[in-house]
């Protein structure tokens, strides 16, 4: 009895893991949790065990390209503006993404170093992944600040869209849904709708103002800051609700299982091995690298942006969706990166985080941005002030919609099912048609 009993303690540390014993989850079922839904994963990947991690090799590629690219802009006396243009956006979306890997990875370093808990570091690696939304989004509004607005939009649409295809694709029940993950089908429904009502109210007051005789069309600094202020703080509370789900959540596992001090260790131990050992000196230098790779990075895409709109003449919209679409390729790698290790759960908190942060934090950060630069820096750039344009209103109003329909189909017994999946793709299909094919020439 010992001996079993022995056994048992051994392998409750990976409670909720891939490789949970099946014991383990009969007893966490007995208690009421379903260890399916449970949070806790592993951070890193296997092959960053090795001497050279890849996203320095890429990084690496990308700086090569990046000389080249210097080289050309000084010896050839006049290139392709598409050459131009494409080589730019390739080059700074390699050392972008490059970038925001290097920084996640310094994050998980510093927390396995720290010994944080799982949730912590999930959640700080999370936020770290918008990076290169983030860089693009600062260096394209000195070359056109409606640019940068549409491109934080677009990404939310971007992203639900992924949500919902990536959803088609997770293994289903008898029913044909998968149960979604607790922060998901709590927090995440809460802030859909916040997120909704907020794209519905201010789309709807633009729209007030083009249609009478009032004489405000355009968002002042003032106004940008308002709406800033109260996005943030929104996300300020969802980040404090989600934290306390999860540490709630793993506080009844360990509970119900009886783990020791040990264990907790363990168990932490099981979350970071595949994390490197690094010292501060190695984590501080990768965050540095990490640094200056992003300011590359949002420099190449800056000028692919100034061909596309100023040399080029093509519609802000679609360069507005090229960027948003390619710059959210590293989430989209993280995505792919769980779904291959099959923590589904964690793939699908990261596609819906996506989400949420680019609503409440890229948007939020972008509007600042364009309140300050037009406050202080240029006040009399063409894109100045934000307009109430037909296009804004619509990526606006198009919110609503795409949140309301996304958190009407979670409620449901917290699952997506096949149908559910082709009714989001749809819509969300329609509405970034609708915005590429129309939106552009109210600009």
């Amino acid at each position: 009895m010992a001996a079993i009993k022995h056994r048992k303690r051994s392998h409750i540390a990976a409670a909720g893991l891939p490789d949970t014993e099946p014991h383990v989850a009969e007893a966490l079922q007995e208690t009421g949790i379903d260890p399916n839904r449970l949070s806790v994963f592993q951070l890193g990947l296997t092959s960053h065990l090795s001497a050279v991690p890849p996203y320095l090799w890429r990084l690496i590629f990308g700086l090569t390209l990046w000389v080249l690219s210097l080289l050309i802009n000084q010896f050839l006396l006049q290139p392709s503006l598409f050459f131009l243009a494409g080589m730019e956006l390739v080059t700074g979306l390699i050392i972008l993404i490059a970038a925001c890997e290097i920084l996640v990875s310094a994050t998980e370093r510093l927390a396995a170093r720290f010994h944080w808990n799982h949730y912590t570091a999930g959640t700080l690696a999370e936020i770290l992944s918008t990076t290169p939304e983030l860089v693009v989004i600062a260096f394209i509004i000195p070359v056109s600040p409606t640019t940068a607005f549409v491109i934080s939009v677009i990404t939310i649409y971007n992203n639900s869209l992924v949500f919902s295809l990536y959803s088609y694709f997770l293994p289903k029940d008898k029913q044909g849904k998968f149960l979604m993950p607790v922060p998901i089908t709590e927090a995440g429904t809460q802030i859909l709708i916040g997120g909704g009502a907020m794209g519905l109210i201010l789309g709807l007051v633009m729209l007030t103002f083009n249609s009478s005789a009032q004489t405000k069309s355009s968002f002042s600094s003032i106004d940008l800051i308002f709406v800033s202020f109260i996005l943030l703080s929104i996300f300020g509370v969802y980040l404090f609700k989600l934290m306390t789900n999860y540490a709630k959540e793993e506080a009844e596992v360990r509970e119900n299982l009886s783990m020791s001090t040990k264990d907790i260790e363990e168990r932490l131990d099981i979350v970071y091995e595949n994390i490197v050992p690094s010292s501060f000196a190695t984590i501080a230098a990768l965050f540095l690298v990490g640094i200056v790779g992003a300011f590359i990075g949002g420099h190449e895409i800056s000028n692919f942006a100034a061909i596309m709109i100023s040399d080029l003449q093509i519609n802000p919209i679609l360069t507005a969706m090229i960027l948003a679409l390619f710059a959210g390729m590293s989430e989209y790698v993280i995505l792919w990166q769980s779904h291959r290790k099959q923590e589904y759960g964690i793939a699908l908190a990261n596609a819906f985080g996506g989400i949420t942060q680019v609503m409440f934090l890229v948007l939020p950060c972008t509007l600042l941005g364009i309140a300050v630069y037009q406050s202080f820096f240029n006040p009399a750039h063409p894109d100045l002030p934000l307009e109430f344009s037909l296009s804004n209103i619509l990526l606006l109003l198009f919110l609503f919609p795409t949140f309301y329909t996304l958190s009407s189909l979670l409620e449901e017994n917290h699952t997506l099912g096949n149908l559910d999946t082709i009714i989001m793709t749809g819509i969300f299909l329609f509405l970034i048609v609708l915005l590429a094919t129309y939106g552009g020439n109210a600009v």
